[in-house]
């Protein structure tokens, strides 16, 4: 199984930038498909963005397209999040894990989070 270990989270103003790394470990890492997804207070977990294996394949929810751009490198055992025009509704908790085809299924163990704060 892949353990994953997220980064990159911090404070930023709205309109800022920010890039989360995902470490993974495992020699498998290559063959799987990777999630990002986020968490505010009080609500439930919900997707953002897929990358698939090779990644030349991604998907994303509708309110981060045009603003988020997931990545992988799997010589580093690691994906990414660009994330691009921040507004304060992008605050939460940010998660990967590994995941089917455009993340219907086949999450692994979730990781720590990394916290993204937007401020207005």
């Amino acid at each position: 199984q892949v353990q994953l270990v997220e980064s990159g989270g911090g404070l930023v103003q709205a309109g800022g930038s920010l890039r989360l790394s995902c470490a993974a470990s495992g020699r498998t890492f290559s063959s799987y498909g990777m999630g990002w997804f986020r968490q505010a207070p009080g609500k439930e977990r919900n997707f953002v963005a897929f990358i698939n294996w090779s990644g030349d394949s991604t998907y994303y929810a509708d309110d981060v397209r045009g603003r988020f751009t997931i990545s992988r490198d799997n010589a580093k055992n690691t994906v990414y999040l660009q994330m691009n025009s921040l507004k304060p509704e992008d605050t939460a908790v940010y998660y990967c894990n590994t995941c089917h085809w455009r993340c219907s299924g086949g999450f692994g163990s979730w990781g720590q989070g990394t916290q993204v704060t937007v401020s207005s």
